[in-house]
């Protein structure tokens, strides 16, 4: 090869480079996780309060590391904070035939805290009755997704449960398995909540931020090892 091309080459090879490089430069990265915060820890409840309430209401109650509803009648439990874009992680267990849930994104502009935030159930399967109808057993969004693919531990041991909600992006895990993925604010989702005991609520899963709450539904539930993380991209 002559010394003419070979210096064409050379240059060629570096304005690749270059231009590679910058495109490396412009691409959109998304920022690392944000630390996580230990919402329950085994002792304190000072990260929750109840719906509507300033303090932490007597229908809870902390027992072996555990928060644990008392039996009866009582009051929702929601985390001081609010957050728009998180992963929550931790893990629950079910008394025989019954029933609690997971609710994200919910505000107090609602008579009832889910009149606003969407819920990822918590449920005896086998023995409450919303376990005969798939969109209401154990992990679905509550009364719009049925959960697939799930496999639940049996009745008062922990199931491990893992919530993302990313912009519109929100995904229900239980157990290691991914059982509900949907989009907010899509078609598919309004269509859903128009056939559906929501479709009267303006504000359901509307509001772009939160509080995240563990429902008392009269039932006895114990919830650990409570966890979350932000997630945000720049």
């Amino acid at each position: 090869m002559s010394n003419r091309l070979k210096n064409i080459s050379r240059h060629l090879v570096l304005a690749a480079t270059l231009f590679s490089l910058a495109l490396v430069g412009t691409a959109p990265t998304l920022a690392a996780p944000e630390k996580w915060e230990v919402l329950f820890d085994g002792k304190s409840t000072e990260k929750f309060r109840g719906f509507r309430q300033v303090g932490f209401p007597t229908s809870w109650t902390v027992a072996d590391g555990t928060l644990k509803t008392i039996v009866g009648n009582g009051s929702d439990i929601m985390t001081r904070d609010q957050y728009d874009n998180f992963e929550l992680q931790l893990e629950w267990k079910i008394s025989a035939g019954g029933n609690s849930g997971i609710i994200y994104r919910a505000t107090e502009s609602g008579a009832e805290v889910w009149h606003t935030g969407p819920e990822m159930q918590v449920l005896d399967d086998n023995l409450h009755p919303d376990g005969k109808n798939p969109k209401t057993t154990a992990g679905s969004l509550y009364a719009l997704i049925a959960a697939t693919g799930k496999k639940l531990v049996p009745v008062g041991e922990w199931n491990k449960a893992k919530l993302i909600v990313n912009g519109n992006r929100v995904e229900h895990w239980l157990n290691g398995v991914k059982v509900v993925a949907y989009e907010l604010n899509s078609e598919h989702l309004r269509d859903l909540i128009a056939q559906s005991k929501f479709k009267d609520l303006p504000k359901f899963s509307k509001e772009p931020k939160g509080h995240i709450v563990l429902q008392h539904h009269h039932d006895e539930v114990a919830y650990r090892n409570i966890r979350i993380r932000k997630l945000t991209s720049k």
